[in-house]
Order: structure tokens, then C-alpha cells, then sequence
């Protein structure tokens, strides 16, 4: 412990990708949309959620499941994309489906190119606590039973799902511990990866609302609001609103993410897990749990309360909740010289149960990482039970700047209603400033990079040109550099069947190409393809008179992989010639030139073999591999038969 009372901060793990599917938003940007905008998609339930007796009106919706916030599509599912046959996914839980899908877009936010992690140490951790699929299941009787019906209800198999999908060999858990089983499954995460069981891992929670008789438990239990709206901390607090959807994140250690340049969007720096242990009643609160586990986190993270600039609260807007949950905030963190800020996500998308940890996650990982606080919803005058001002909170009721702080720290909470508690502690990761001055090639190299082409493909025609409406979409709204969406389009997507390659001369070109492809039309600019099945590469190295001068200097200077393999080549040549191949490369003084054939041959093999490296480096690798003269020896070092020592 140091001498401030704070303990010996906890390995740092960074956030380097998440997804998400909740009401109103199908993105992390839509989802920031919303927020930032103080906006809630909470209405009527569709009539798709209600059986066939509601439908009748013969069965009366209970009161509070009236409104409720919804997915517009839950049974839309592209099962051969994942290679599921139909009548296996016609029978899987659509919380599987909608985990498989957070799961590829969260590591493709995290430019991880999904094979890449076959046989990996990668862990999948899912938080999910409902089971409506498989009630509609049993209520269809024995006859709608299949051989597929075990393994698609089973809640277990939501992760483990996911693991199959992507031949990950890491920990599987389907977390079930309440409403704060997906926040508890972060926490998990986080100590699986300090302790190295884990490389990385796709952590998340969904929960999905599929039938309306489920709602009537939580209607008799009291938990329900009749209006249809989550008041948090508020004086009409009278209940929650049903949630649905999900939310993934991609986790690995921060020095990891730091080595393999992974775009680290958050850091945890802290977490914690502790029960109620016995209150009143199993499924009443404790403010005491609540406080420890609060002081757990701050310990775990080696920081005091005056650190932490904003809690994302359970905040379910329930007359017992609320002020239990204030209360253990206020004596952790309400001897602040400034009320701490607060607010809850569940006043936008309402309660989505064993999800609902992982959303107010993301909503705090979007927050630090934008430096602003949204507004929580529904806030006018305190809860009598609730007071603010004596506990040292205040509710964020409109957008705010984020208070000055470096890190910004925010704490996430999440309860269960049997008493897991869990607390999260996250900052944001500022983005080192550019170098001030760069390579006098730089500019010259930038503008060919950003001139294309741009890499797509999808299973289908039709998710080829769904693929370019959507980059069309996030350039115009986003703008970053045309050269930088090249190299991630063709370096970390999956190359599925239907391919194309969109160029052109400028931004504007690639977009009318992009459009082009989206709207079916042909374009110069676009050239499209399928491949049947995939193609086996040989790599051809050939032999004197390939050469000229000049050859190879733009690749030394903007390329790391390939002057590194270089520079190993030069060192292990130069003791059997006498001079330095890069040094002929560049046409140094006293160099001696390429019109000679004992300079020209082994700098041709380094040429070679570092473009080889080059090439592999972006995930084109050989079956084969043939040479001619010089150009057998680096065929040789490229199969491996000769090394360069």
C-alpha cells in the first residue's frame, strides 16, 4: 500500500475494439449518436413479441411490458456466413446469433482479421441470463424438438458458440449471476489475461426479449415501471423498462496491444466482485457490498476516489435501488471538493438485464474516449430517499465536457438482483501526437497510398455491394485519410468469395466507384470477381536483369518489414563481399554499382527475399516457391531449405 492509502495499481488492459446491437443504434458511432443527442427509443412493444393469444386480445400484456426498448430485427441471420447449415441455425437461441455477429464486427473494429486467431489462447466470455427461446420451444411441444434443439437453447453454448466459430482454444463462459452477469464477465476477462491463461479476449453480454410472458415474473416482482419510462434517482422512480440487444469488446493486455499496434480505445485499469453475503432478503441490496466492492475496484486500480471523474450507475430507477446505490456512492465518493457526475444508460435503451453491464461499459469507453458526458434521461427533481447534494452527486442533465483531467477515469456498476456486485474502472488512452517532422519521401508516398484501390468482398453479390454502401456511408461521414481505409480494407478484412477493387485518382473518384458497386452499375473504376474456391500462390524469383536503379529505395523508406529483412540480408552478405547492399541500393559514394555482375546477383537475392517477407507480412504466403539462377538461392531461403547465417 502507498503512503496516499491506494495499493499497487493491477495490470492495465486495453480496450481495442467493441460492437454493439441496442435499440435505435446498431453501431458504437450510432450508438454515441444517440447518446450525445439525449435521445430514447424506448416505445410500444412490436406485435411480433406478442403469442398468439395477446395477438387475439384474449391475454392482457402486463402493464409495465407494454413499452420496452427493441431490436427492429431479431430473427434475421446470415447462417451461411458462419457455415451454420439452416436447420441448425432455424433451432439456435438468437442470442447466439447475435453473439456471433458482435463478436466478428467487434474484432473487425479492432482490425484483427478473425483466422487469425484459430488455435489461439483467446477467451470468450458472454453474459446472459435469458432463456425466452427456449420457453417459445417447450410451449411448441415435443414435436418441434430436433437433434439440433439441445445445443440451440442451451445458454452455455452462447459462448461457446463463438469459440467454435473461431477455433479459439481459451476460456468459453456463458456468466449467469444476475443483471450484472456481462460487467461481471469484464472483470473475469481482466483476470484471465493478468494471469497469461489468456492472450486476449471478446467479452460482451445480450439479452433478448422474445416473449411477453417472461415479462409477467418481472411484473409480479414489482420491478416494472407502469409508465413505460426509467426515472433514475428521480422522484418518479417507479421502476425499470425493459431493455433488449448486446454489446462486444475486444480486450488484451495494454503492453501487448502496445506491441502489436492494436488502436487501443480505453484502459481498464481496475475491477471488482463481491456478493451481498445476506440482507434483508435475498433479493434486497446491500449498501454495504455495494461500498466494498466500490473501494475493491479503486484498490485494484491504485487510484482514490478524487481520480475518478464520472460512474455510469446500475441506476435502474427502482424505489429500493436508487437510494441504496447512492448512498454507497456517496460514502465512497462524496468527500469530493466537486459533486461527482452521474447518470445511467438505462434512461435511453431501458434495463437490458444480463447485458445491460456491458452497455453502460461501452457507454463509458465512448465517453472517455470523446471527452464528453451524455445526459441522463428523465431527471427533474431528486428522489426524496436520494439526496444529492448531502452524498456529493449530481445527475448529468444535459451534454458536458468532460471536467479537465488527465487520464479522464470513469467507474461503471453493476448489481444483481442476488447480490453480485461488480465495479469498473476505466480511462481513456490519448493518442500519441504525430511526429513533427517526417521522412522528405513521406509526402510523395502518401499521395499514391491514398489513391487506392480499396479492397472489398462478402459471401454474396449482394454483401459485396451492402459492403460498399457502408464504407460509402462512413467515409462521407467521417472522412479519414483515403490511404489509411486502403491498407485496413486490404490488411485486416476477411477476403470472402465476391470480390472487388475500387480506385480512382482521388476521394471522390473512389466514392463514384464505391456507389457504382453498391447500386449494381458498371464503373472503370471497379473491377469485381468470384473465386470458386481458394487459389494456391507460388512465389517466382527470377534471375539477372530484373534490376535498375533506383530499385527498392521507396520500399526501404516506407516499409519496416521490408528494410528490416533487408538490413538482416546486408549484414549476413557483407562479410563475403566487402560492401553494404543497402549502400548500393542508395547509390552512396564509393557504392559500388548494379552494372556489376558480383554486385548485381546477391543484391537481386536480398531484393528478393525481403519482398518475399514483404508479401507475407500481408498474409500472402506460398505453396510454392521456384527460382532461376540467383533466384533459386532465394527460393531456397524462402522455403526455408537455407538460412542467412
Amino acid at each position: 500500500m502507498s503512503s496516499d492509502g491506494t495499493t499497487e495499481a493491477a495490470q492495465p488492459i486495453a480496450v481495442i475494439g467493441l460492437s454493439c446491437r441496442l435499440p435505435g443504434a446498431a453501431t458504437p458511432d450510432a450508438f454515441w449518436e444517440l447518446l450525445a443527442d439525449g435521445r430514447s427509443p424506448v416505445g410500444p412493444i412490436p406485435a411480433e413479441r406478442l403469442g398468439p393469444a395477446y395477438r387475439a386480445g384474449t391475454g392482457a400484456v402486463p402493464a409495465g411490458a407494454a413499452r420496452g426498448g427493441f431490436l427492429d430485427d431479431v430473427a434475421g441471420f446470415d447462417a451461411d456466413f458462419f457455415g451454420i447449415p439452416p436447420k441448425a441455425a432455424a433451432a439456435m437461441d438468437p442470442q447466439q446469433r447475435l453473439a456471433l455477429e458482435l463478436a466478428w464486427e467487434a474484432l473487425e473494429d479492432a482490425r484483427i482479421v478473425p483466422a487469425a486467431l484459430h488455435g489461439s489462447r483467446t477467451a470468450v466470455l458472454v453474459g446472459a441470463i435469458a432463456d425466452d427461446y427456449a420457453a417459445l420451444l417447450a410451449a411448441r411441444g415435443s414435436a418441434a424438438v430436433t437433434s439440433h434443439s439441445m445445443a440451440g437453447v442451451q445458454r452455455g453454448m452462447i459462448a461457446n458458440r463463438v469459440s467454435y466459430a473461431l477455433g479459439t482454444r481459451g476460456p468459453s463462459l456463458t456468466v449467469d449471476c444476475g443483471q450484472s452477469s456481462s460487467l461481471v464477465a469484464v472483470h473475469l476477462a481482466c483476470e484471465s489475461l493478468r494471469r497469461g491463461e489468456s492472450g486476449a479476449a471478446l467479452v460482451g453480454g445480450v439479452h433478448l426479449n422474445l416473449a411477453v410472458e417472461t415479462a409477467a415474473r418481472a411484473e409480479a416482482f414489482g420491478g416494472l415501471s407502469p409508465d413505460g419510462v426509467c426515472f433514475t434517482f428521480d422522484a418518479r422512480a417507479n421502476g425499470f423498462v425493459r431493455g433488449e440487444g448486446g454489446a462486444v469488446v475486444v480486450l488484451k493486455p495494454l503492453a501487448a496491444a502496445l506491441a502489436d499496434g492494436d488502436p487501443v480505445r480505453a484502459v481498464i485499469i481496475g475491477t471488482a466482485v463481491n456478493n451481498d453475503g445476506g440482507g434483508e432478503h435475498l433479493t434486497a441490496p446491500s449498501r454495504q457490498a455495494q461500498q466494498e466492492v466500490l473501494r475493491a475496484a479503486l484498490d485494484a486500480a491504485g487510484i482514490g476516489p478524487d481520480a475518478v471523474g464520472y460512474v455510469e450507475l446500475h441506476g435502474t430507477g427502482t424505489a429500493v435501488g436508487d437510494p441504496v446505490e447512492a448512498a454507497a456512492l456517496g460514502s465512497v465518493y462524496g468527500g469530493r471538493t466537486a459533486a461527482l457526475p452521474v447518470g445511467s444508460v438505462k434512461t435511453n435503451l431501458g434495463h437490458l438485464e444480463g447485458a445491460a453491464g456491458i452497455a453502460g461499459f461501452v457507454k463509458a469507453v465512448l465517453s472517455v474516449e470523446r471527452g464528453l458526458l451524455p445526459a441522463s434521461l428523465n431527471f427533474e427533481v431528486p428522489n426524496p430517499a436520494v439526496p444529492l447534494d448531502a452524498l456529493g452527486l449530481r445527475v448529468v442533465t444535459g451534454p458536458e465536457p468532460w471536467a479537465e483531467e488527465t487520464p479522464r477515469t470513469a467507474g461503471v456498476s453493476a448489481f444483481g438482483m442476488g447480490g453480485t456486485n461488480c465495479h469498473v474502472l476505466l480511462t481513456d488512452y490519448p493518442v500519441p501526437p504525430a511526429p513533427a517532422t517526417a521522412p522528405a519521401t513521406a509526402p510523395a508516398r502518401a499521395s499514391a497510398a491514398d489513391h487506392g484501390p480499396w479492397i472489398l468482398s462478402g459471401r454474396t453479390a449482394g454483401a459485396l455491394a451492402a459492403q460498399a454502401r457502408r464504407l460509402a456511408d462512413h467515409v462521407r461521414a467521417t472522412g479519414p485519410r483515403t490511404g489509411d481505409v486502403g491498407l485496413s480494407l486490404a490488411t485486416t478484412r476477411t477476403a470472402f468469395e465476391h470480390r472487388a477493387a475500387v480506385s480512382g485518382e482521388s476521394p471522390e473518384r473512389l466514392l463514384a466507384g464505391l456507389d457504382a458497386l453498391a447500386a449494381g452499375e458498371q464503373s472503370a473504376a471497379v473491377l469485381t470477381g468470384a473465386v470458386d474456391k481458394p487459389r494456391r500462390v507460388a512465389f517466382v524469383f527470377p534471375g539477372q536483369g530484373s534490376q535498375w536503379e533506383g530499385m527498392a529505395v521507396e520500399l526501404l523508406d516506407s516499409s519496416e518489414v521490408f528494410r528490416s529483412s533487408m538490413t538482416r540480408c546486408a549484414r549476413a552478405l557483407e562479410p563475403w563481399t566487402g560492401w553494404d547492399a543497402l549502400a548500393v541500393l542508395r547509390g552512396a559514394p564509393g557504392a559500388p554499382g548494379l552494372e556489376r555482375v558480383d554486385v548485381v546477383q546477391p543484391v537481386l537475392f536480398a531484393v528478393m527475399v525481403s519482398l518475399a517477407e514483404l508479401w507475407q507480412s500481408y498474409g500472402v504466403r506460398p505453396a510454392a516457391v521456384v527460382g532461376h539462377s540467383q533466384g533459386e538461392i532465394a527460393a531456397a531461403c524462402v522455403a526455408g531449405a537455407l538460412s542467412l547465417g
